[in-house]
């Protein structure tokens, strides 16, 4: 559905993107990842022909960016950072007229016009005006604009920003409704909303791709990789480390008076410790393998290198 190859983009001197590939399939839900200045929102934008690139090759369902832009951005819903609305129009009214700019038939638009808002959770809003909203509402008639003209593919930035926890759930919803029947790239700076809803992730640092694959897979990349996580009363940390075959042991902390730590070891060691605490060595409550979470996976890969 969309293929990126070999994306380069320069305003100048700077490089903004260098060199980046990656396919999204037809109904995925990827997460587009990466810190403050990265790339991301400028690779989105070429994504959806709003900027040319410098060079490279990028198609979204089968159309060229470069040579049919207007074949892709009828294709393409695109909700930026900041929803570009107009203050003085009413939620109907600006909604309609975005029908009326992405091909809607004019049978059709009052009708599409009430289904999107209804989905995103704005009826009985089309009497407000834009400029009343507050930023959770504005993201919502953002959302609701990328879908009005049921694009198949959906490029959303930082679609949950300023909304509230029970209007967070609803999007992520609403976003999982959505795979399948549509291609949906997510940029996030909330980590834990990627793995809520995307089954993968493409990572990008200093312009350039340094991750791509499932979620555990981009978790397993994060040094030490797996690890055994415990909770024990009657051994401190030094003990534990020094039982046979553990390399290393983290504190986490404890947790309701008991301890916690992180135990890697180049052999699975929940064996030894289970048969350990059995013979009454120490008393065990938790015992299980885990990943490193995905933020604890992105703080490692882009800190390698440096923050863009």
């Amino acid at each position: 559905m969309i293929s990126v190859v070999d994306l380069h983009k320069a305003w100048g001197p700077r490089v903004a993107v260098s060199g980046v590939s990656f396919e999204v399939q037809r109904g995925e839900v990827v997460g587009f990842l990466g810190p403050n200045g990265a790339g991301k929102t400028t690779t989105m934008r070429i994504l959806t022909g709003f900027i040319p690139a410098t060079s490279g090759e990028v198609k979204v369902a089968g159309f060229d960016v470069f040579d049919d832009p207007y074949a892709v951005r009828s294709r393409v819903g695109y909700l930026p950072e900041t929803p570009p609305l107009y203050p003085e129009l009413t939620v109907g009214d600006y909604l309609l007229f975005c029908a009326e700019l992405r091909g809607v038939e004019r049978p059709r638009r009052a009708s599409r016009t009430g289904e999107v808002m209804e989905r995103v959770g704005l009826r009985g809003w089309e009497k407000r005006l834009l400029g009343s909203l507050s930023k959770g509402y504005r993201q919502r008639v953002g959302l609701a604009q990328a879908i009005v003209h049921d694009p198949p593919g959906l490029i959303l930035d930082e679609p949950t920003s300023g909304l509230d926890p029970a209007q967070v759930v609803g999007i992520r919803d609403l976003i999982k409704e959505l795979a399948g029947s549509h291609t949906v790239i997510l940029s996030t700076h909330i980590l834990s909303e990627v793995e809520a809803v995307c089954p993968r992730a493409v990572v990008i640092n200093k312009g350039r791709l340094v991750a791509e694959g499932n979620i555990a897979s981009i978790r397993g990349r994060a040094r030490g990789g797996a690890y055994t996580y415990v909770e024990v009363q009657g051994i401190d940390g030094p003990r534990l480390g020094s039982l046979p075959g553990v390399e290393l042991v983290e504190p986490v902390g404890p947790v309701d008076g008991w301890a916690a730590f992180r135990v890697r070891a180049p052999v699975d060691p929940r064996e030894m410790l289970a048969a350990r605490a059995a013979a009454g060595e120490f008393r065990l409550r938790a015992l299980e393998s885990r990943l490193p979470s995905l933020e604890e996976a992105f703080i490692d890969i882009v800190g390698r290198e440096g923050v863009a």
